[in-house]
Formats: structure tokens, C-alpha cells, sequence
């Protein structure tokens, strides 16, 4: 055997103020130069597993504590987190949440400035990273201004600079298109060829297949199963769909350009615009969708958008959308897919589009009215102190029994007198969407709904769309989830650089 690097021995673990488990007696050894699955249903565990490897637990997160954790022959209990900071580097779901700085030369160099390193030794470890992963276009660049996979690919390089013995990583793909997937299972075999030791919690299995030596399973707080990579990869669809994971197998519905099979004549692989849908008297229709998040300065008085503007970061002077149909938003990441979602909810005040429905027309304020968004951080819309006064602050009259069956679909029920905020990621997602249909707006947006879930709670969301689809509301769903797409869209619609790419069906 070789030598174990984290060996984590009868664990158990709970939150403070939390009365169940979130780890039970749970043992895991690891060794040097190994790269770890973890992977289960939403609540299992698996971040608590990365917390304790990273020493967040417990000297971030508090609780009851009961076990031994050893992390590269440290005790992680008797270990300051800065003593930590050289060997274990973490690549969180969301890269913003470990940013320090603002420009991305300041964050691939925050580690190493952190840990006192003089600086010809900080220059020399930034050059490295930037030249392995080969980011030098991302230099001197604002952190704000980066697409999803950009930062995930600054918070890589991040950690690298550090030259850490282990390697954490929990969900990096949620957020990531498939190109940026690509891109991270890339990075990730250049890390394992580099002899570190990587351990990957995460939902998508299909671009870690082939780099796994070992995957392990957790069900409530347990290890419940271990395969080998290899082993693991052969399983067939029935077998993954039995242990309610997602497919190791996706399709390549999301491909960013048309498949030539768009209904216009004369179509050609990669046309600019394909409106595949007949005028239809119940859609709905938008217009004059037209934003930037740069625009030119005005002296005297404030110019309305045109789509004759050059610096528009949405362009869509008209589209047709189906009603009563659940529409895929599709796209590769910062091409305009959360602006198109904010602009037609009315959050971009800027943005003056109208929406026409049912022989009415609304603007401005009145589309917060006639629409309700899902954001993808839900962190910024929980305001309670209950998932239950959550939910019904949603509803324009509050009803407890529609908002118990709300969240017994959705499978939180028994959370109903919890704070939103001490749920896991996956929980406070489910949380959004029953708000969302609490709240029975005729057109509703989700914004990566299914980013952080689990395959089981994946299938209850698409079920649920297609539910409200069916009472007649109009659900445009962004996602860079191709099972959800299989799962639940009648059409897609894809947005390429801020315009409109092709509306079809599915």
C-alpha cells in the first residue's frame, strides 16, 4: 500500500444547532497521488467530508465533533487553518466565494503573498500557473467581468500557486458549460500527472470517468458503497439510474450552433438566427430587448438602447415564445443567457423590452409582475428565518396546506421550520423553486435550477416544470444541463452572444 495521506477514522459529526448527523462513523483512508470521487444525493454528506479534509470543520464550521482526521501527518483538530494553506487548496462550487481580490494577477497571488513567500518566489509561482494552464489572456483582468469558467479557471490557478500536496474540489462543474468542463477535466489530469492528490465531490460524473482511481458513495451520512474508477466507468444507465445518480453518458443537445436541422430554408450549420416557431397568437411576445453593461457616456440626456448599439450585451428586437411550454435556455458561459433571464423579469432597469400577453402589454415594473426569477446565487433571495415563511411570502395569500404540498413534492418538508440559510446548497435551491411556484407568475425563470442537485432531485425538479408548463405558465429555464433538457424542455433556445442563436423544439 502506498502511504496514506488522509485517513479520516470513525467520524461522526453534526452542526451546531443542527439535532441529526450530517457524518456517521464514517472512515476513509487516501493515498498519496489518488484521485477520489465522492459522489451520493444532496445532503449526504460530501461536503462535510471536504470540510473536514480542508480543516473548515472544525475550525470554521462548529459542532459536535467525535473521530480522528489526519491531513498529510496533521492532526486537524490540534491545526491552525494557515498551517494548512501549503498543503490542502480548496476549489469551491462557487469561485466567488474565495476570491480576495478584484483583478485576477492580485488573486493567483494572494496565496503565496499570504504565506510570506518573498517576492521573486510569488513572481516566479504566477508565471508557472499561468504558463501551465496557459490563462495568460486572463491577465490584468477584473475578477468581475470574468465568465463562469473563467473564474473557476482563475480560482485553479489560485490554488495551484500554492503548490499544495492535496487538492480539493466541491461541485466545480455546477456552473460550467461543457466547454469549461472540458477545460477543468483537463486542468484536473494535469494536477493527477503532477503526483497530487485530488479528491472531487460532484454530480456530473461524465467527464471524470476516465480519471478516477477510486469513487466512493455516501448515502445519509455513510460511506454506503466503493468502486474503482474502472469499474465504476462500465456500469451500465440502469445501474447509475438505480443508485439515482446522473448518466455517465450526456448528449450534445447543448451544442452552442445550429444542427442544420432548424426548419429555415436554406439553413447551414452555424446560421446566425433560426426562429424555427410560427407567429402563434398565444405566445409570448418580447420586444426590444436591448441592454449593456457598458454604454456610452451622455452629456444631456439619457440615449434608449438600439440594436444598432455596438456595445450591447443582450441585442433581441423580437422573439415569439411558445406559451405554456418549458424552453431551455442554452449558451456557453457570459454569453448572455442570466442577462436575456434578468432583462425579461424587469431586475435590469435599464433594459425598457416589453412583453405582450393574453392582449396586454407590460413594462418595466409591471414584467416583475407578470414574471418571477430563480437566481442562480439563491443566497440573495432568502430573506426568512423559515422555509415555510419563505414560501408563503412568495403567495399573494398565504395558504399553509398549498405550501406543505409545495414542499413535500420538492422533498423538503421536513425542513419547513429550518433557516434557509443552515440548509446544504442543493436544499436552498429547492427552496427558491417552491417560492417560485408559490408566487404562480404566468412566466417563470429559472436561472441554473439544477446546478448543485443531485439526479433524484434533478427528475422532481424537471417533473415540476412540466407541471407548471401544464397549468399554463411559461418557464424559460437556463441550464448547462443536458439530463434536465431531456428531462422536461419542449424547446430550446439558444443565446449567442447576446443575441438570439435558434429557437427549436426538442
Amino acid at each position: 500500500m502506498n502511504e496514506i495521506i488522509i485517513d479520516i477514522e470513525h467520524v461522526n459529526f453534526k452542526y451546531k444547532g443542527s439535532s441529526e448527523g450530517l457524518l456517521n462513523d464514517a472512515s476513509l483512508k487516501v493515498e498519496k497521488g489518488e484521485t477520489l470521487l465522492l459522489t451520493g444525493a444532496s445532503g449526504s454528506g460530501k461536503t462535510t467530508l471536504i470540510r473536514l479534509i480542508n480543516g473548515l470543520i472544525p475550525h470554521y464550521y462548529q459542532g459536535d465533533l467525535n473521530g480522528s482526521v489526519t491531513v498529510a501527518g496533521r492532526d486537524i483538530g490540534k491545526t491552525e487553518l494557515y498551517e494548512l494553506a501549503g498543503v490542502v487548496g480548496t476549489v469551491f462550487q462557487n469561485p466567488r466565494s474565495q476570491f480576495f481580490s478584484v483583478d485576477t494577477d492580485g488573486e493567483i497571488v494572494f496565496g503565496p503573498e499570504n504565506i510570506g513567500l518573498d517576492p521573486k518566489t510569488i513572481l516566479e509561482r504566477k508565471q508557472m500557473v499561468v504558463d501551465e494552464m496557459n490563462i495568460g489572456k486572463l491577465l490584468g483582468r477584473s475578477l468581475f467581468e470574468l465568465s463562469g469558467g473563467e473564474k473557476q479557471s482563475i480560482a485553479c490557478a489560485s490554488v495551484s500557486a500554492l503548490l499544495p500536496e492535496i487538492i480539493l474540489l466541491d461541485e466545480p462543474s455546477s456552473n460550467l458549460d461543457q466547454g469549461a468542463i472540458v477545460k477543468l477535466h483537463d486542468q484536473i489530469v494535469q494536477w493527477k500527472n503532477q503526483g497530487k492528490t485530488i479528491v472531487i465531490s460532484e454530480h456530473r460524473l461524465w467527464y471524470l470517468k476516465d480519471i478516477v482511481d477510486r469513487v466512493i458513495y455516501m448515502d445519509s451520512g455513510k460511506i454506503a458503497h466503493e468502486w474503482r474508477g474502472s469499474e465504476f466507468s462500465s456500469f451500465d444507465s440502469r445501474t447509475v439510474s438505480e443508485l439515482k445518480l446522473r448518466p455517465l453518458v450526456v448528449s450534445d443537445i447543448l451544442s452552442p450552433s445550429c444542427d442544420g436541422d432548424c426548419g429555415m430554408e436554406d439553413c447551414a450549420d452555424g446560421c446566425d438566427r433560426v426562429d424555427a416557431l410560427p407567429e402563434s397568437e398565444d405566445g409570448i411576445v418580447l420586444k426590444d430587448f436591448f441592454f449593456a453593461y457598458h454604454r456610452t457616456p451622455y452629456l444631456f440626456w439619457k440615449k434608449s438602447f438600439s440594436e444598432n448599439d455596438p456595445n450591447l450585451s443582450l441585442n433581441i428586437p423580437r422573439l415569439v415564445l411558445p406559451k405554456g411550454a418549458v424552453i431551455g435556455v442554452i449558451g456557453k458561459n457570459g454569453t448572455g443567457k442570466s442577462t436575456f433571464l434578468k432583462c425579461v423579469c424587469g431586475l435590469e432597469k435599464e433594459c425598457k423590452g416589453t412583453i405582450e400577453a393574453d392582449g396586454k402589454t407590460y413594462k418595466g415594473k409591471e414584467r416583475l409582475k407578470f414574471s418571477y426569477m430563480v437566481m442562480q446565487d439563491v443566497n440573495h433571495q432568502l430573506f426568512t428565518d423559515s422555509v415555510e415563511s419563505e414560501v408563503m411570502l412568495s403567495m399573494k395569500e398565504e395558504d399553509k396546506d398549498r405550501c406543505s404540498r409545495i414542499l413535500e413534492d420538492l422533498g423538503i418538508l421536513e425542513f419547513r421550520e429550518k433557516h434557509p440559510m443552515a440548509l446544504s446548497g442543493g436544499q436552498k435551491q429547492r427552496v427558491a423553486i417552491a417560492s417560485a411556484i408559490a408566487a404562480d407568475a404566468k412566466l417563470m425563470l429559472f436561472d441554473e435550477p439544477t446546478s448543485g442537485l443531485d439526479f433524484s432531485h434533478m427528475e422532481k425538479v424537471g417533473g415540476l416544470l412540466k407541471t407548471l408548463s401544464r397549468s399554463g405558465n411559461t418557464v424559460l429555464v437556463a441550464t448547462h444541463d443536458p439530463e434536465l433538457i431531456d428531462l422536461c424542455c419542449d424547446y430550446v433556445l439558444c443565446i449567442e452572444n447576446g443575441k438570439l442563436g435558434y429557437l427549436k423544439r426538442v
